[in-house]
């Protein structure tokens, strides 16, 4: 199913987020390509992330867990075994996962390595790549003016939000992702919390330059639902005006929306806990991005993108924007 004969080479896509709607996209495209790279933002600082991030000052691995397991060449038992959580005392609420990452990180003495090596013992069809190697916390400041610090407080706050910042400055880039983004053929922003999982990322010192720099289109994944609080009442348009915002006008090539309605059973679901379809109020060009509206819901019993359609769409605008300039796995990336 990989498209390098399509295109001449196997191209090699950045993605950017972090919790459940990254997972789902990677499983869909490590169907299409093995050159992936995960880029995931480290401000989590709730549940056995948070717990580890303060006990032993390693970067929050939670986020970085779940993408590895999405691109790992796993059996599903190890999975489970990967994302099993302890329900005894002290060990209560921690998944084996994050205990993986930590123990690795005691062993090698350093978070960055034990992410590598958690790469190569899970066979992962890329690689997962913390945005910033530093320990950062995230800071809202919301339209009255307040703030709200740290991602948990930031998720939970009903006020709506103007601005978002990392703490403390200067926030160094991961070397690792900047070469990454040099060598990319696009860039994936979502799905994904947009305020606490995609944002952040933007953050990073550098990172908007840095991927403004590279001639490879970048695609925003609108979210399904709205998040209550950090979301509430957005429209598919308030969601790129946030993302525009946080980088520069003109900064996507493309914004991709569900238009498929959400079962009223399931929506039913969700409404109970404050969260709506995302209407898609966008034109077939908006914020200087082509819009690409398709049916993007998973069959399950939540509203949620379906990895296949999702990877699908991807490998499309790929193969529109690339297979006019084709490259050879030989050619030098910077030459493009």
């Amino acid at each position: 199913m990989f498209i390098g004969k399509e295109l001449g080479y196997m191209p090699r896509i950045v993605a950017f987020g972090g919790g459940t709607g990254m997972g789902v996209l990677l499983r869909g495209l490590k169907k299409y390509t093995n050159r992936i790279t995960a880029v995931v933002t480290v401000c989590d600082d709730g549940g056995s992330s948070g717990r580890l991030r303060a006990n032993m000052g390693i970067l929050p691995p939670g986020d970085i867990r779940n993408c590895l397991i999405a691109l790992a060449d796993t059996e599903p038992l190890m999975e489970e075994l990967l994302q099993y959580r302890f329900k005894q005392e002290e060990l209560e609420g921690h998944s084996f996962g994050n205990l993986l990452l930590a123990a690795l990180t005691e062993i090698t003495g350093d978070f960055q390595r034990a992410v590598q090596e958690a790469n190569k013992i899970l066979k992962v069809q890329g690689r997962v790549l913390p945005s910033t190697l530093k320990k950062v916390a995230l800071v809202a400041t919301h339209t009255d003016g307040t703030k709200s610090t740290g991602e948990v407080r930031v998720g939970k706050s009903d006020k709506p939000i103007h601005r978002m910042e990392l703490r403390p400055k200067p926030v160094p880039m991961n070397p690792d992702v900047m070469d990454a983004i040099e060598q990319a053929d696009i860039f994936v922003f979502g799905p994904g919390s947009l305020y606490t999982s995609i944002i952040p990322n933007l953050l990073v010192d550098r990172m908007v330059e840095t991927i403004l720099m590279s001639p490879a289109k970048k695609v925003y994944i609108c979210n399904i639902m709205t998040q209550r609080g950090e979301t509430k009442g957005y429209r598919a348009s308030d969601h790129v005006a946030a993302i525009v915002n946080h980088s520069c006008e003109g900064f996507l090539d493309y914004v991709v929306v569900n238009n498929e309605p959400v079962p009223d059973e399931v929506k039913e679901l969700y409404m109970r806990q404050g969260q709506y379809p995302v209407e898609n109020d966008l034109s077939e060009e908006a914020f200087g991005a082509k819009v690409t509206a398709c049916n993007l819901l998973g069959e399950e019993s939540m509203a949620r993108h379906n990895p296949e359609k999702l990877a699908d769409v991807i490998t499309r605008i790929l193969l529109e924007t690339l297979s006019a300039h084709p490259l050879t796995d030989t050619e030098e990336r910077s030459e493009r």
